[in-house]
């Protein structure tokens, strides 16, 4: 009787440690990625969370304070909690007098290669887009990766209109990118040479998010006025 591991094939026979040796190598790679991951995650999230507090104050000028609500199947606001789903939040920004700067909402959506993933700003008084940064991008260097800092692209986003309509449920104009150096409506927002595909898939994600999240928003004002809110650590 042949013991374990052994065989007739003298060559099967010698490729068996190194079968075994592979093996054990994988699961030890695959067990330290698994133990990287799972230790740096922590970390990561309080990164993410830190560089999104940070943005709401540059997408929402005059604001000092913000706090985060999230949209409640009864078509509501209420301040988020901890377990909240991220993809129901907004975070409202308030000024040093306690007064409502605007609301920050995030979007996302497939550029040239990569989810792009950007925060806007939205005043509803004025409703117009303030401002606008992006939170994710691995667009190409040099070319996508201008819709980050491209001066020129960056002040499509200090007074982009976002009128509703007379419905109030959806925008009097979409929002759409349209030809460098061809702008000519308040709602249009004037791509970049070279980058087409990044600078609009910016406006794509504008024209969608803006559509799904004003009406209720411009609806609901009255859940985020919160004067009381002053502490930008809320």
């Amino acid at each position: 009787m042949q013991a374990p591991g052994q065989t007739d094939n003298p060559l099967r026979a010698a490729s068996w440690p190194m079968y075994r040796a592979l093996v054990g190598v994988g699961m030890l790679c695959g067990l330290l990625i698994v133990s990287v991951y799972v230790l740096t995650l922590p970390a990561i999230t309080r990164n993410e969370t830190r560089a999104l507090q940070q943005a709401v104050f540059q997408v929402l000028p005059g604001a000092v304070a913000r706090t985060s609500f999230v949209l409640t199947a009864a078509g509501h606001f209420r301040e988020a909690a901890e377990g909240d789903d991220p993809a129901r939040m907004v975070h409202a920004g308030y000024t040093a007098e306690g007064q409502l700067a605007g609301i920050a909402i995030e979007g996302r959506a497939m550029g040239y290669q990569d989810v792009i993933r950007i925060l806007y700003g939205y005043a509803p008084q004025q409703q117009v887009v303030v401002g606008m940064q992006v939170l994710a991008s691995k667009e190409t260097p040099g070319l996508g990766d201008r819709i980050e800092k491209d001066a020129g692209f960056r002040a499509n986003f200090t007074a982009l209109d976002v009128t509703l309509a007379a419905d109030g449920v959806s925008l009097e104009h979409p929002v759409e990118a349209v030809k460098n150096g061809t702008r000519t409506a308040p709602w249009q927002i004037d791509g970049i040479t070279g980058a087409t595909i990044s600078s609009s898939a910016v406006a794509g994600i504008l024209n969608r998010s803006s559509a799904q999240w004003i009406p209720v928003i411009h609806q609901r004002q009255a859940d985020f006025m919160r004067p009381e809110a002053t502490d930008d650590q809320r």
